[in-house]
């Protein structure tokens, strides 16, 4: 994460029967390691592969049944591919550690080591990341996952999630993590309502200056179909999360321009290109 200095594409592999946009898609293991590397030779240099959907309204997977499906697929990756990064998502400090030992590289916890809590109050996905020296995404939520959408309130929405990421960061760095294996992630969406992931996306320099690598999610979030409307819905009139490409793209570009270095998406061709043509305009305007 040290030599981390320009944009990247995480590309989205959900090995789930259930998640918001592609569930059931790549939920065979062939499938899924297919589609790894397609998305690799799209341009994504990381691959972010979850057995647990984190949509509005899912419910918990146990730990046993995300390793069933996460792992089969780091191997499958493994088997051809040594060199690619792969990111477990999963806030179970046991599926981390089964995942890094076949392979994978990051962990990527929505709840940033609050689900891992034991019983003498230490967060267990913190510490595996500080014994096994690998990077962290700490991400903000309100919430969980079956309940975060009914009522999320906030006061000042930005100063409160800068302020918890960055109490999860220094809690981090006391459990032994090494500050350039931090990475925060807002949490478009978890949480949050239009407003709040507006604003959040409004002053997306203000979570860089915290001076951690940012991961941004935004890919065919609900927030998008909101603003486009009708746009995103198919000919029966049914939400439709692959319509809302373009305006996932519009933020990746924003994203760029802030000083993002970490894009979550599912369509990683579209994006490449808006990261690249910002990154390139970005360039120009700081020579």
């Amino acid at each position: 994460m040290s030599t981390l200095t320009t944009p990247q594409i995480m590309g989205i592999l959900n090995v789930t029967p259930d998640s918001f946009s592609d569930g059931g898609q790549h939920y065979q293991t062939e499938v899924a390691v297919k589609r790894a590397f397609q998305m690799k030779q799209e341009g994504a240099t990381i691959i972010d592969i979850g057995g647990e959907s984190t949509r509005p309204g899912a419910d918990p997977v146990s730990a046993d049944e995300q390793i069933a499906r996460v792992i089969p697929v780091i191997q499958g990756i493994r088997q051809q591919d040594k060199d690619i990064t792969i990111s477990v998502d999963t806030t179970s400090n046991t599926v981390a550690e089964v995942a890094i030992d076949a392979g994978a590289n990051w962990i990527n916890d929505i709840s940033a080591g609050e689900d891992s809590i034991n019983a003498d109050g230490s967060e267990e996905i913190l510490r595996l990341a500080a014994n096994k020296n690998v990077p962290i995404v700490l991400m903000h939520r309100q919430g969980k996952s079956k309940t975060m959408q009914d009522a999320p309130y906030y006061d000042d929405v930005c100063a409160e999630v800068n302020d918890y990421l960055q109490e999860r960061a220094e809690l981090a760095l006391k459990m032994g993590i090494a500050k350039e294996n931090i990475i925060l992630d807002p949490g478009i969406g978890f949480g949050k309502l239009l407003e709040h992931n507006l604003a959040l996306l409004a002053n997306l320099e203000s979570l860089v200056d915290l001076a951690y690598p940012i991961l941004l999610g935004t890919s065919r979030k609900r927030f998008i179909g909101e603003i486009i409307s009708q746009e995103s819905v198919d000919k029966a009139g049914k939400d439709n999360p692959e319509k809302r490409v373009a305006g996932t793209c519009a933020t990746t570009a924003l994203g760029v321009q802030a000083g993002v270095l970490i894009f979550r998406v599912h369509d990683v061709i579209e994006n490449k290109q808006a990261l690249d043509v910002a990154f390139q305009i970005k360039s120009k305007i700081n020579q």
